[in-house]
């Protein structure tokens, strides 16, 4: 009795040759990545390339755009596995039209188009607004902190940087003084000695890291000498001096602690709640149905600086994107608390600030022991205190409430969902320009998966 089974034939031909449309159902995130660029204005990479038919053929950069796309969205980012997935991934396979740049290509196009990329978030976000998915009447603003493409390792003190440099400089006479008995004092020889390149750039790292070191150590300096002359002027204007410790005189020579890394001198080190990283502070403002609407990346640790600039980024992205909406509510946790952000943002134009002055565990244990607070807001209130008051209110407590439901799960999605828990390139710039990658196609991921993008996706297929 024979078995009644399919044929397992590893050698047949194809009869026909085959249809990229069958090999992906119709709802695939593939179809909708291609479909996706095709309504973006992709013009601005068009523009390195040559338009009079001259030199060797290039792939199509929309194509290049919707590949680096569909990567970030299966948390694929690192070139050479990107150029691994359109060998083996039917998914890369149908975004690519069967072709296989190569991983030096993807990088080279990633790095020399990181603005126009970096771009895409605006248009991404409105997309997201004509599916009627932006919803501004709360934002989340929130900072994690993300590893840098370097170790903690790779951090020099200022002393064992100045003797490193000087060591490599000696090298470097030593070799030209052979080179020049060699070759003689006029001339290089055929080619670069082996490994010279290398010594070069590593001696480049090393004195960038040694001079963000001396740039560091003199504007410490004249911030202090400032505060000191200030706080002077107003000693002899009032006739009183001043209470508290006085600000000591600090040098503008690095100290010998001080440290820079010498693979990213870029990046920082950085507290986490489970240790330290080298890496950078990625910023996030999210939308209600947790759609980012601004993002941003700095080197310091503390986000009580970010709250300004990260506004301040949401009002110029919202105008990029041609919304007329403004946020009524921005909810911040207490790494944002200071008097100066609340002053500086309480007035009628702007959204209402709600932000914790101290960790949440301590807002809840507050609100066990006093209760919520009615009645008139009594007179005699610091900024603080009103802020305190504020949030112990019913209303109050419902809307911070919304933090846990919008900005902080969008980190946990693209940290855990996208695996982006350590930047693939170097430098503040181009991390700036991953983390906004990263951002729209977080964004994009949203879009697809509600099914009413605008161009009609869901119902079409």
């Amino acid at each position: 009795m024979a078995y009644n089974l399919l044929p397992c034939d590893r050698e047949q031909s194809y009869l026909m040759p085959p249809s990229l449309r069958e090999w992906l159902g119709e709802d695939h995130l593939a179809w909708f990545v291609i479909d996706a660029v095709d309504q973006m204005d992709v013009g601005e990479f068009y523009a390195a390339y040559r338009n009079d038919g001259w030199g060797a053929a290039a792939y199509e950069p929309s194509m290049m755009v919707a590949v680096l796309l569909h990567g970030y969205c299966r948390g694929i980012r690192s070139s050479r596995k990107i150029a691994r997935a359109l060998e083996e991934d039917v998914g890369f396979r149908v975004v690519a039209a069967n072709q296989q740049p190569d991983f030096r290509t993807i990088c080279r196009f990633r790095a020399e188009h990181e603005e126009a990329l970096e771009r895409l978030f605006v248009q991404v976000l409105r997309l997201c607004r004509e599916a009627g998915l932006v919803k501004l009447g709360v934002v989340g603003l929130d900072g994690s902190k993300v590893a840098a493409n370097a170790a903690l390792a790779a951090n020099r003190s200022y002393e064992a940087l100045e003797a490193e440099v000087r060591k490599m400089l000696a090298e470097a006479k030593k070799v030209d003084a052979e080179e020049d008995a060699l070759f003689g004092a006029e001339r290089r020889g055929d080619e670069l000695p082996e490994g010279l390149g290398q010594h070069s750039e590593r001696l480049q790292r090393l004195q960038e890291a040694k001079a963000r070191l001396d740039r560091e150590a003199e504007d410490t300096a004249k911030a202090t000498q400032e505060h000191l002359a200030q706080r002077q002027a107003e000693e002899v204007t009032s006739g009183q001096k001043k209470r508290g410790r006085k600000p000591k005189v600090v040098e503008s020579i690095p100290a010998k602690e001080a440290k820079a890394n010498t693979t990213d001198p870029d990046s920082r080190i950085m507290k986490t709640r489970q240790s330290y990283v080298q890496g950078y502070n990625i910023q996030a403002v999210v939308s209600q149905d947790q759609v980012i609407v601004a993002v941003g990346v700095t080197q310091e640790a503390n986000d009580v600086q970010q709250l300004k600039p990260m506004l301040e980024t949401l009002e110029r992205t919202l105008q990029a994107a041609g919304m007329e909406e403004r946020p009524r509510t921005a909810l911040a946790d207490a790494g944002y608390w200071s008097e100066a952000n609340v002053i500086a943002y309480s007035h009628p134009e702007g959204p209402e600030l709600l932000i914790a002055t101290t960790k949440d565990w301590k807002q809840r244990k507050a609100l066990r022991e006093r209760g919520c607070p009615r009645g008139r807001i009594p007179k005699g209130l610091s900024l603080r205190e009103r802020m305190e008051r504020k949030l112990l209110t019913q209303r109050g407590r419902r809307l911070y409430r919304l933090r846990g439901i919008t900005v902080e799960p969008v980190l946990g999605q693209v940290k855990e969902g996208q695996g982006f828990r350590r930047f693939m390139r170097r430098g503040l710039r181009a991390a700036q320009s991953e983390w906004s990658l990263m951002a729209t196609t977080h964004n994009l991921l949203k879009l697809w998966r509600s099914g009413q993008a605008p161009w009609g996706w869901a119902k079409a297929r």
